[in-house]
């Protein structure tokens, strides 16, 4: 058996783009002939995918699962929405997201289970989709919850099929509450943060990075008017509440009814219920934030091509 030299490897990372494991498998199992090499990796896809991987991908679908005390959510991100229409793609973002309420929010370890039925991991059966689609696809994110004794509930907006849209939400709720009444009220929950967007829970889940900021904006916003430094602390901490409004799932407005506070809808529950409620966490995730896209002018890309 020929030696599979770094060098060799290195040439071959070159000439395809595919990543050093699999260059150095490629090479020994063509006994490290380089074309037969690049047309192995060819063949799996791998190449095809790794030329792919430069180009941004803020597209896709948001997956999620929740059933009894466990829910998880996944992002799958694509380069264009007609990727999300797909069937092949749709199937594979369900199944991972029924798999990741087995790893903790672990992406990682995710990428590393077993693809059902397919004899391989769920990072290779990405690479298959990318090869077969023909764009870029990143998996992206995961976050998992669990309630126990409780429910985690789920909620998907813009779903274009079930369980799969742009924005998805899960919730935990602690009781022993019967779970029937906890999963609609979780689901009414659910739908109230996809649409407010807290930051947490209550004000002690709130960053102290960012409450610092806020405090500081406010503070200088207040010494503008000329006050002097007792009123202005006065001043941040009034602004402060509101700002805690904003951002605190138990203190927002119930968008359900635009009248009570969240805090008195999870007591009024608790009384009709017979059990403490509490919300233990929530994640939401919503399709392509954070991620940087490219700005083309359509226009002037046709024009220039005629040109």
């Amino acid at each position: 058996m020929a030696q599979i030299t770094a060098g060799l490897v290195k040439e071959l990372r070159e000439k395809t783009g595919a990543g050093m494991m699999d260059c150095k498998k490629a090479l020994t199992e063509t006994d490290g002939d380089l074309e037969q090499a690049v047309d192995w990796l060819r063949k799996k896809g791998l190449a095809a995918a790794a030329k792919k991987a430069g180009r941004v991908a803020a597209e896709g679908l948001i997956g999620v699962s929740a059933a009894g005390g466990r829910g998880a959510l996944v992002e799958v991100n694509a380069e264009t929405d007609f990727v999300a229409r797909n069937d092949r793609f749709q199937a594979f973002v369900s199944q991972v997201t029924e798999l990741a309420l087995g790893v903790e929010g672990d992406i990682e370890a995710l990428k590393a289970l077993d693809y059902p039925g397919a004899g391989h991991s769920v990072a290779e059966e990405l690479t298959q989709l990318i090869a077969t689609i023909g764009e870029n696809m990143t998996l992206r994110r995961t976050a998992k919850l669990s309630a126990s004794p409780g429910v985690v509930a789920g909620y998907c907006h813009n779903q274009i099929a079930p369980g799969l849209g742009k924005i998805g939400v899960i919730v935990a709720l602690e009781s022993s509450a019967d779970a029937s009444a906890l999963a609609a009220l979780g689901k009414q929950l659910a739908m109230h943060i996809a649409a407010a967007s807290p930051l947490a829970v209550d004000r002690d889940g709130v960053d102290p990075s960012a409450l610092d900021r806020e405090r500081e904006v406010l503070a200088d916003q207040a010494r503008a008017s000329g006050k002097p430094e007792e009123i202005v602390q006065k001043m941040v901490e009034g602004r402060l509440r509101k700002y805690y409004e904003e951002v605190c799932l138990l203190e927002q407005v119930f968008v359900i009814d635009g009248e009570r506070k969240v805090q008195a809808v999870l007591e009024e529950a608790a009384k009709e219920h017979g059990s403490p409620i509490k919300v233990t966490g929530f994640e939401r995730y919503a399709l392509g934030e954070g991620i940087e896209r490219d700005t083309t002018d359509f226009a002037a890309e046709v024009a220039a091509q005629l040109a």
